[in-house]
């Protein structure tokens, strides 16, 4: 009956082992826990383990040595070190309870104190340097760290490792590393984890996030600005290229920012754009203006590039009349002072509260300021006033400097280069250019010219050659004359070959002149003298032949004469009736015309022979020539 008994004992024992061994096998052990502090200040252990069973009734319990923290639901836990064994080896383990079974984890030995792990690297930031890469990310203690980079070009590349001991930064509170041998113009992918090493067991934190490293920004943005003049202000673009596309990967921003507050009108406060645009369009007003823009990324900045945008040329440029210094500004006004320094206008002061006080002390005497006055319309400035500004003005304070000339027999041209703005304590007026001649036996008079301040070139002319002349130059504002360059030289002496070619040009000018004048002259005398022939009458005779030959008929010659008087129009006409008997001809003048010279042999042969009478004569007589009688012959 024993035996039966001790039998089922038996039997019982190996079915609750076999239970047993079946539950455990159900059951997984969780992993080994690990316990660490954040950094070597930290008062609190993070404890984590792992386990694959996603059992919601799962409880742990953790072990240090003798001491149990229980019911915990998670696979970490923080326990302070008030709790804890921090300085001397102990065992540590972890037990998982699933209800109806039991795991425990294998036990690790370690000395609390000695183990610290960091939390993987937070807010990390990227920047090229020649051709290094320097990353930056924040620190976990005040004590250097150990760091591991890998980095790769793109996914298909392999990774490649730099171990290297990081700089603490205690400004900023962060680790610094220098990954060197890299390619300024490639864009990388990089990752990173960190250690201590102040303690004997330190532990690699978890990896960082991917990081997308662009290229650098090495070159300047070439910057092109346009403007369109408007009344009162300028229309400004500026237009640039864009990066290359290994800069851009992870974006790229613009910033750009003016001297003259761009985004609304002068005096406001200081705005800065931002855009990812390759062009930009403002207002600016007649004042200098410095454009600067930036490109960045993720991994650096470029170079700034700076577009300077003068003042409005304002070549006559006029003393201010009165200005706003004194007054009390709206909102809309605007004043600014600047001052001429190394060929640019530099600010010198913008009326506001702050700096005006200041402006009113450090204004000083003679000394020059452009005035511009501004106004704010619709978020747009306008300049309504440009000028000339002196607290109070005195003579230049140096003559001209750089005094030539180049001289000729009868004139003189001066240069000279103009009185610096900052030497002429003054608004100048204009130039005194002054010559004596001192050769002269006369009483030295003195000739002085005006010549405008924008002008820096004169010539004084009609003067005697061979001659000793002192001629000065000064520079003159509201206040007077200032020093005078002065120089003292002789005319040239006319060139004898240049005398005798002019001489001998002006002689033969004069004789064609005296050789017109005698021509016209005799026209009108010869006019007077011998006025000009009438034409000569045309004398028509029709011979009608008779039935004798030898025999020709008695012509009637009818004289017409013509009386022409130049106060008179009257037309006097006398016709003559004469009957001339021709004699008698051959037979080869009878059947020819006779000539005028035979004509008029005729006539004084007929008057001899058959005009005794003296009233004959008297008619015959006015077919001589005379002077304004005009005479026709017909012959019927």
């Amino acid at each position: 009956m024993e035996t039966l008994h001790l039998i089922l004992l038996l039997r019982y024992i190996a079915a609750l082992h076999m239970f047993a061994a079946g539950s455990s096998k159900e059951c997984e052990a969780p992993s080994s826990p690990q316990c660490y502090r954040r950094n070597n200040e930290s008062t609190v252990y993070d404890c984590e383990w792992s386990m694959k069973t996603t059992h919601r009734n799962v409880t742990f319990d953790l072990y240090f040595g003798d001491i149990k923290h229980e019911g915990i639901r998670e696979t970490h836990a923080q326990i302070n070190e008030e709790e804890l064994i921090k300085y001397r080896r102990i065992d540590i383990w972890v037990e998982a309870d699933k209800g109806d079974s039991v795991c425990k984890s294998t036990k690790t030995s370690v000395v609390l104190n000695e183990t610290v792990k960091f939390e993987a690297p937070q807010d990390i930031s990227v920047a090229w340097f020649q051709k290094q890469l320097n990353v930056t990310w924040k620190a976990a203690e005040k004590y250097p760290a150990f760091a591991e980079v890998w980095f790769r070009i793109d996914e298909t590349k392999p990774w490649e490792k730099r171990l290297n001991t990081t700089e603490f930064s205690h400004s900023k509170m962060a680790y610094q590393l220098a990954v060197g041998n890299l390619q300024k113009n490639t864009s990388y992918q990089v990752k990173l984890r960190h250690r201590t090493k102040v303690t004997r067991n330190p532990l690699w934190s978890k990896w960082s996030p991917l990081v997308i490293v662009p290229a650098a920004l090495e070159d300047k943005l070439e910057v092109n600005v346009t403007l369109e003049h408007l009344e009162g202000a300028r229309k400004v673009t500026l237009m640039w290229k864009p990066v290359h596309h290994a800069a851009a990967v992870t974006g790229v921003t613009y910033i750009l920012r003016d001297t003259q507050y761009s985004g609304g009108c002068p005096c406001k406060k200081k705005t800065t754009n931002l855009t990812n645009r390759t062009e930009y369009t403002g207002y600016i007003s007649y004042s200098p203006v410095n454009f600067s823009v930036i490109a960045t990324n993720k991994a650096g900045s470029s170079p700034t590039a700076i577009k300077h945008v003068p003042a409005e040329p304002a070549p006559n440029l006029k003393a201010c009349n009165k200005t706003l210094l004194d007054e009390k500004l709206n909102k809309t006004n605007c004043l600014e002072w600047y001052r001429l320094q190394d060929g640019d206008l530099r600010l010198v002061a913008r009326k506001t509260k702050r700096d005006m006080n200041a402006f009113r002390k450090g204004i000083m005497d003679y000394v020059g300021y452009i005035y511009f006055e501004h106004l704010c319309i619709n978020e747009r400035p306008k300049t309504v006033q440009m000028c000339l500004y002196y607290k109070k003005e005195n003579v230049p304070k140096i003559a001209p400097q750089d005094f030539t000339f180049n001289e000729t027999h009868s004139s003189i041209t001066l240069s000279w280069n103009a009185i610096p703005t900052e030497d002429r304590r003054g608004v100048l007026t204009h130039y005194n250019v002054c010559s004596v001649q001192l050769s002269s036996d006369d009483e030295q008079k003195q000739e002085c010219h005006h010549v405008p301040a924008s002008v820096a070139v004169y010539r004084l002319e009609n003067l005697m050659p061979v001659t000793k002349y002192n001629i000065t130059v000064a520079g003159v504002t509201s206040a007077g004359e200032g020093p005078k360059a002065t120089v003292t030289l002789n005319t040239q002496l006319i060139n004898p070959i240049t005398e005798r070619l002019t001489f001998g040009l002006i002689v033969a000018f004069l004789f064609i002149f005296l050789l017109l004048v005698c021509k016209c002259m005799w026209k009108r005398m010869k006019k007077k003298i011998l006025p000009p022939l009438p034409t000569l009458p045309i004398l028509e005779f029709a011979s009608q032949q008779t039935k004798n030959r030898d025999m020709l008929e008695e012509k009637e010659m009818v004289v017409t004469l013509q009386q022409l008087h130049p106060k008179d129009a009257v037309e006097t006409t006398t016709q003559l009736n004469i009957d001339i008997e021709r004699p008698r001809v051959s037979d080869r003048r009878r059947g020819n015309a006779l000539s005028p010279s035979s004509i008029q042999q005729e006539l004084r042969g007929s008057k001899e022979e058959e005009m005794p009478d003296q009233e004959e004569e008297q008619m015959l007589a006015l077919l001589l020539y005379r002077n304004r009688l005009v005479f026709d012959m017909n012959t019927d």
